[in-house]
């Protein structure tokens, strides 16, 4: 993924959860969209380098969006409205082993009558129905997962039980935006629940995948497999 009208600043302050001052490098200081809505911990150092794009709709209120930070070095991808575009280029382009030689691939799947999952991807007349989520959160070299409690999240696995259960292929995908991640695993110490879940859909037949992106202010590409940790 090609990133476009993009320019370095550094971060100031978050606030009301979708706001965030940064200063540009001619030292004018604007409010910028936060695309997302976790906690982004670990994520957010003042003073610390960031990377803004700029969005031609006349009709924004903040022109401006969050599109990557800098952390000891590492660029992290916290831009979750680009997170689904990315994953489905990396299946597009076969870099998903696990997903590869597919028919037909859907997006936002109405799965229940209060819940979509990511995609829809069929392949050979079966279907198999694939939920991602955007990992920022790195400790000790662990990506992890999530980084606040997230009700939406296990409930997300519990469609993906039930679908399994249909006989469908089932699985979560976690695409590590950071490149200090080497492995993955649940994030027990912050949402036990949401770990434990993980770890009985696990048993039950759905997949637990991770990819590592390259992340820079010039490209976003998913690039290897991460290993999968669900007991630690």
């Amino acid at each position: 993924m090609i990133l476009k009208n993009c320019q370095p600043a550094l971060f100031i302050k978050r606030y009301k959860r979708f706001l965030v001052d940064v200063k540009l490098e001619d030292g004018t200081i604007i409010t910028v969209h936060c695309p997302n809505t976790g906690s982004m911990r670990g994520c957010l150092e003042p003073g610390g380098a960031v990377y803004i794009s700029r969005s031609d709709n006349p009709k924004r209120k903040y022109p401006h969006t969050l599109e990557m930070t800098q952390v000891n070095g590492q660029w992290i991808g916290i831009n979750t409205m680009r997170t689904n575009h990315l994953v489905r280029e990396a299946i597009e382009e076969g870099v998903i082993n696990e997903l590869s030689h597919f028919d037909k691939i859907k997006a936002e799947v109405k799965v229940s009558d209060h819940s979509r999952l990511d995609f829809l991807i069929i392949k050979n007349n079966s279907k198999i129905f694939v939920e991602v989520k955007n990992c920022t959160l790195v400790e000790n070299e662990l990506a992890i997962f999530p980084d606040a409690v997230t009700a939406r999240g296990t409930k997300h696995l519990h469609e993906l039980m039930a679908l399994g259960r249909q006989g469908h292929r089932v699985m979560v995908f976690f695409c590590v935006q950071h490149g200090g991640g080497n492995a993955f695993a649940p994030a027990k110490h912050i949402d036990p629940l949401y770990a434990e879940t993980l770890a009985e859909a696990a048993t039950h037949g759905v997949e637990v995948v991770a990819y590592k992106a390259h992340v820079s202010p010039e490209e976003i590409s998913i690039t290897q497999a991460l290993p999968v940790h669900l007991k630690n």
